[in-house]
């Protein structure tokens, strides 16, 4: 969790030294103690100080050490002063903790050891200390007479100060209370007060500038914190010192939002488009119109008579000599293909038992494949690309410091109302408490955290506890589980949390005191209030209250109306066997959470495994739907597939068991697609199974209408046998096909360029299994359509073959479908008036469109991707409404740096001496405009630390001088010497192999009362030593992002987060040098993706038209201008999809740009087939020929694709699924509406319009093969 441990750290000022006065008052420069006498009664462990009203005594040889190391400015003269060298031994021990903190400022410390060197051994003690109160020769009760100046003075060097561990200013750990509400009184009162545990008598300050009662208050020289020391040391860093920053950085201002004459600038744009574009529309038809008037010409008359090359009464040789280059090449090609196409097909209807045989073993072999199938579900190997920065840098972190944790959370609220408000004792106003901090509702949620404390669960047949698992950070030293809760403030005992204090008739402290002060000091070990319980977490960690408090206002916990409860169980790189069992035991507190029943407690609640285990109940839970979705388009398809002549042949001119056979090699081709890729190793994905078999279904269904429809509709000319006619018909078809699968295929496997894996994962099946769908229908379903075509022509029935109805004459008809388009449909959307406003809504349309892609939002709500009925979705939801709190972000510093040099280390750290745009030190002024930034807080600086661990003064690192041995704080050896000795050098930082000696040891230490610095549990994991712990590798700085709900958020923190490592970057200088510093957190590997989602987006759909518009150029016989309009409908069908998805609220992301390409490719389907038709018709004008090619494809297109997805569709929006009905049901529908509607009406009319002339050579050609036959006649119905 990155949590910073100061484990035993009291940070109490006040381990007071003791003074002895009297009631009488003595001449100025006197003492009013010396030596130390009985012990204390209130801390028994320390004692009183010996009554002394005499002059200062000078201080024996053997104190001179200390007494220039603690207090330098009696060090003079003879050295007189009020202490012993005892009282100075204990005035160095009271100091430990305030130095560990403190010396980050020297200003700060330095008023602080002058504050107290007065105090304890002033040979002018008189003048400002009175005695008050004896027992015998011991001193019990002083007055201490302090300047107010000097005590302003003093709070102001130090209200800045940062503990870097804690991620909080220092006075929060020494002034009893949230360091915001800390004034220069209440600091000194607490650090005086006899209650807090840690001073031996009291002390009672009175604050003044001028005399009182006959005193002259102490009123020193002090410094402030952009000061420097007369001993050469620096002024504070701008991370403890406010004033040295100069002015609160200002986030820039937000881009105002583009407008014109205050309206969005881009609905502007596109109405004033829209509308000069209605003008001159307008305007060109009517006088279009009017010149045909004039000149008694019509467009639906000849246009050069029987000259016209369009017309098949002109003379071949004019057609010949009038065809260009380019467009007799065009003819070859397609006569070529038309030309092969029959030849194959009339070889399937031949021999379709060699064929069939041939494709049921293709298939068979490449579906054998799936044996091999590999599905991930894992949200990484899904959303983020190997190669992406996100998942190196995830990477990198897990090898260098192990995998984010994994963790398990409650968020707990009540439905009881509050109790009563804590009336504080003597006085003070009452302090309401949140409801869910009631004293009876604690008990029953400590006996929740205890019950799962102990949950068992079975791995392997092996039992698995929570110890087993959980993030330890101390251990083996404690074992304790991390367990992030409020009632860790109470030890996790009920008896602690019943502790009531109450000497009198009333009640001076409970647990609601205990809270109050452990949420401004979370990381005491003693509460300044009896029974002085400890703060610290049993883990020997902080609790911080905004990790387990929620819906609070401001900083007043006590108003909080959610408990949060968080188990960090420890994560593994590369270890499944470890991993399986923290997933067993997360299953286990699943089941537990779900079955646990209380009235007075709501449980939100969630595991780290709760994600992946919702999506694949979803998708199991979908499944049916999904199943009925396709078992009607099969039901229709292998209905309507047949054309019923008379309700007598119902069973004859049924074609259901060729419909079903169809549907068998639509799913066959997706199983040797699936079956290839599994071969080579490439992992499915729950969006390749979901949604590759409806696009193929779509394809390949569209292909069989088009081959069956076209065969009922044709007539068998004279001496043509069936596998004539059948490898005709596919001669005049395949082609067609050809272009648009040949064009998906394409366009899907340019798309595999994405860098996002489900998208090129998709697009990789996609394309083969198109393909593959290709060749078996112009093969086995041709066989097929022959062998059922002679079941028709024998009178045999559908499915039951072997039953063969009597011979009867039957008059052939069109369809009514067929008809319906021929006589009513295409006459009527070509008609002249109707075709300008067909054009006029679709460019309408298109402008709404183009005027909404900018406003589609980026990004995926979590809770799309959770059944309706989740449990993750209410606590998505109490996420969102109580924490204040985000992830952990850390700003990793790779292997290379130099942290043994001052510049290096100056680049790095946050305290004196160090650079003022240092890594801490930026990182702190983002902080500063979180709102901005989204960083919450300062960094944790394990650099920082270890820099105050190993200070010489403090008692943090000492060694064994004759092993060599670290000695902790706590250990009382006389072996054990200080690290660095009492030197202007060894004051200095350590640099070389000093830095190196020291930092192992300072990595061991667990933090403790007597040294609150030690770096094991807060910075164990965040240096990665290497050589044998001779440098220093890769190493972190951790702080948290602020509270992010939306994916905007989430993006914007990420930005933000690189941006400022980039800057980081360049100021340390290390461009270049073969590292650098980066961002990490657990989210970015899933948010990258939005960063690029709009190029990647950009990119993959114009690969995919510039890859249809090549495939179409070539394939529709080298006819550019052809080409050119098939993408230029599909890309309006695009840009409409993009406004269908601000309008339903559907935002663009992986799943959105998988369901975008594929629309790209759909859309070919419903374009290519009708402008091929327009290209190779023979009619003589451009109406004429768009309304043959409408009424011959419009009616396959219609019922094989539109309708054959509708029924499928609608079944979607049945679905639990919230990202089925919203990318799915929504998505899949717009495009199959979109699509139909622009290749059914808006493109016939475009080409009525503006399609490519008739291809001379192309039109001989059929002349030649239709001149004096039937087929003359069929041609111009």
């Amino acid at each position: 969790m990155g949590l910073s441990v100061e484990k035993h750290s009291i940070f109490l000022l006040s381990l007071i030294i003791v003074l002895s006065g009297t009631h009488q008052w003595v001449e100025a420069q006197h003492c009013v103690w010396y030596g130390e006498c009985g012990q204390s009664m209130a801390v028994p462990e320390k004692k009183y100080n010996c009554n002394y009203t005499g002059p200062a005594i000078p201080l024996p040889e053997e104190g001179h050490p200390l007494l220039r190391e603690l207090c330098p400015g009696f060090d003079y003269e003879n050295r007189s002063v009020c202490c012993d060298v005892q009282q100075l031994r204990t005035l160095k021990a009271s100091l430990q903790v305030p130095l560990q903190f403190l010396s980050r400022c020297p200003a700060c410390f330095q008023n602080l050891m002058n504050f107290f060197c007065e105090l304890t051994c002033s040979p002018r003690q008189s003048d400002f200390l009175n005695g008050t109160g004896f027992n015998g020769t011991n001193v019990v009760t002083v007055s201490y007479y302090i300047g107010l100046t000097f005590a302003n003075a003093m709070y102001n060097a130090c209200r800045d100060v940062q503990a870097p561990s804690s991620n909080v200013k220092a006075l929060s750990l020494l002034c009893g209370k949230e360091a915001s509400e800390c004034t220069p009184t209440n600091w000194i009162q607490y650090m005086f007060n006899i209650e807090n545990g840690q001073t031996p008598f009291a002390i009672d300050p009175v604050l003044s500038d001028t005399p009182t009662a006959g005193m002259n208050p102490m009123n020193n020289r002090t410094f402030a914190c952009t000061e420097g020391l007369d001993d050469g040391s620096g002024s504070c860093s701008c991370q403890d010192c406010s004033q040295a920053c100069g002015p609160t950085p200002v986030p820039p201002p937000l881009p105002p939002p583009w407008t014109i004459l205050g309206l969005d600038a881009m609905n502007v744009i596109m109405w004033i488009s829209y509308s000069v574009f209605l003008l001159v529309f307008i305007g060109g038809v009517l006088g279009a119109w009017c010149y045909r008037k004039r000149t008694i010409m019509s467009e639906y008359g000849p246009i050069l008579g029987s000259n016209n090359p369009h017309s098949l009464n002109s003379d071949a040789g004019d057609l010949a000599s009038e065809a260009s280059c380019g467009e007799t090449l065009g003819e070859r090609f397609e006569n070529a293909l038309r030309l092969a196409f029959t030849r194959w097909g009339s070889l399937c209807v031949e021999r379709p038992l060699p064929v069939m045989l041939c494709g049921l073993v293709l298939v068979s072999a490449c579906s054998a494949g799936l044996y091999h199938m590999r599905i991930t579900t894992d949200p990484v190997e899904l959303w983020s690309s190997p190669g992406s920065q996100a998942r190196q840098e995830k990477d990198y972190f897990d090898t260098h410091f192990g995998p984010f944790f994994r963790t398990e959370q409650l968020i707990i609220t009540t439905s009881l109302p509050p109790g009563d408000p804590y009336s504080p004792y003597p006085s003070g106003d009452d302090v309401p408490f949140g409801a869910p901090l009631r004293i009876d509702l604690l008990h029953q949620i400590l006996d929740l955290q205890t019950d799962i404390e102990n949950l068992e669960a079975s791995h392997g047949g092996q039992k698995v506890t929570l110890k087993d698992i959980c993030l330890a950070p101390l251990a083996p030293y404690n074992s304790n589980c991390t367990i992030l809760s409020v009632l860790n403030y109470y030890q996790n005992s009920h008896e602690v949390l019943d502790h009531v204090y109450s000497p009198e008739f009333w009640v001076e402290a409970d647990y609601h005191t205990h809270f109050l002060y452990c949420v401004s000091s979370p990381v005491s070990l003693n509460d300044t209030s009896k029974p002085h319980d400890p703060c610290l977490g049993t883990y020997g960690g902080p609790v911080f209250p905004w990790l387990v408090l929620g819906g609070y206002d401001a900083n007043n916990y006590n108003n909080a109306t959610a408990l949060v409860i968080t188990f960090p169980v420890n994560n593994y790189h590369n270890d499944s066997e470890r991993v399986g069992k923290a997933k067993a035991w997360e299953k286990e507190f699943i089941r537990f959470i779900q079955n646990y029943s209380n009235p007075n407690l709501t449980i939100a609640y969630s595991s780290e495994r709760s994600i992946e285990d919702e999506i694949n109940r979803e998708s199991n839970s979908d499944l049916g739907t999904v199943v009925l979705s396709y078992a009607i388009m099969f039901l229709y398809i292998s209905l309507a597939l047949g054309h019923i002549q008379s309700f007598r042949r119902v069973l004859v001119d049924s074609k259901i068991s060729l419909g079903i056979a169809g549907i068998l090699i639509v799913l066959s081709s997706v199983a040797c697609s699936l079956g290839i890729f599994s071969y080579a190793g490439v992992p499915l994905t729950l969006i390749v199974i979901e949604v590759i078999p409806f696009l193929v279904l779509a394809v390949g269904v569209d292909n069989i209408f088009i081959i069956v429809q076209t065969y009922q509709r044709d007539e068998r000319m004279p001496q043509e046998e069936l596998h004539q006619q059948i490898g005709r018909i596919l001669g005049e078809v395949a082609p067609s096909m050809l272009l648009s699968s040949f064009s998906e295929a394409v366009a899907f496997f340019l798309g595999a360029l994405s860098s996002m894996p489900a998208v090129r994962t998709f697009s990789l099946f996609a394309g083969l299994a198109i393909l593959i769908d290709f060749l078996l229908q112009i093969s086995c379903f041709v066989s097929l359509l022959g062998l059922d075509v002679k079941r028709q022509e024998s009178n045999r029935l559908d499915i039951l073959c072997c039953v063969k109805l009597p011979e009867g004459q039957e008059q052939r008809t069109d369809s009514i479908l067929f008809r319906f388009f021929k006589k009513v449909y295409a006459p009527f959307v070509l008609k002249e008036w109707v075709r300008p406003l067909v054009v006029a809504l679709f460019v309408g349309i298109l402008s709404f469109s183009v005027a909404a892609i900018n406003k589609v939002e980026v990004g995926l709500d979590q809770t799309l991707s959770m059944p309706d009925d989740s449990y993750v979705l209410d606590y998505f939801g109490n996420l969102t409404e109580y924490l204040h709190t985000g992830a952990p972000v850390y700003f990793v510093v790779e292997e290379g740096h130099d942290y043994r040099t001052s510049a290096g280390q100056n680049s790095v750290c946050g305290g004196v001496g160090c650079n003022n745009d240092s890594l801490v030190q930026q990182v702190y002024t983002a902080s500063l405009i979180s709102n901005y930034t989204k960083i919450g807080f300062t960094p944790s600086s394990w650099l920082d630390d270890y820099f105050d661990w190993v200070k010489p003064q403090s008692s943090c690192c000492r060694y064994n001088n004759s092993t060599g041995a670290f000695c902790n704080a706590s250990v009382v050896e006389q072996q054990c010497v200080p690290c660095r000795p009492m030197t202007p050098s060894g004051k200095q930082r350590p640099t070389a192999d000093d830095f190196m000696r020291f930092l192992p040891m300072f990595l061991s230490d667990n933090p403790n009362v007597n040294c609150g610095k030690g770096g094991h549990a807060a910075y164990g994991t965040a240096v990665d030593l290497t050589g044998n712990a001779t440098n220093v590798g890769a190493t972190y700085f951790m702080t948290y992002h602020t509270i992010l709900t939306t994916s905007p958020d989430f993006i914007s923190a990420m930005k933000m987060a690189r941006v400022l490592a980039d800057n980081i970057t360049r100021t340390m200088g290390l461009e270049g040098k073969g590292y650098r510093v980066f961002p990490y957190s657990v989210f970015y590997v899933f948010y990258e993706q939005y960063l690029t989602i709009i190029y990647d987006t950009a990119l993959s759909l114009c690969v995919s038209l510039a890859s249809i518009f090549v495939v179409s150029t070539v394939l529709l016989g080298f006819e550019l201008w052809s080409a050119v309009l098939v993408c230029l409908t599909i890309a309006m069908i695009l840009v409409n999809m993009f406004g269908v998805m601000w309008l339903w609220g559907i935002s663009l992301n992986a799943v959105s740009l998988v369901n975008l390409v594929m629309c790209c490719g759909i859309s070919v389907e419903f374009c290519s087939h009708i402008v091929r038709a327009f290209s190779i018709s023979t009619k003589s004008t451009r109406v004429e020929r768009a309304e043959e090619a409408l009424a011959n494809m419009g009616s396959s297109v219609f019922s094989g694709i539109t309708l054959t997805k509708f029924g499928g569709i609608l079944i979607l929006a049945l679905s639990k699924s919230q990202i089925f009905q919203v990318f799915y049901f929504r998505m899949y529908l717009a495009m199959v509406l979109l699509g139909a509607s622009h290749g059914l009406l808006f493109l016939p009319v475009l080409l009525s319009y503006a399609g490519p002339t008739a291809n001379k050579a192309k039109v001989m050609a059929a002349q030649k093969r239709v001149v004096g036959t039937e087929r003359e006649r069929l041609l111009n119905f």
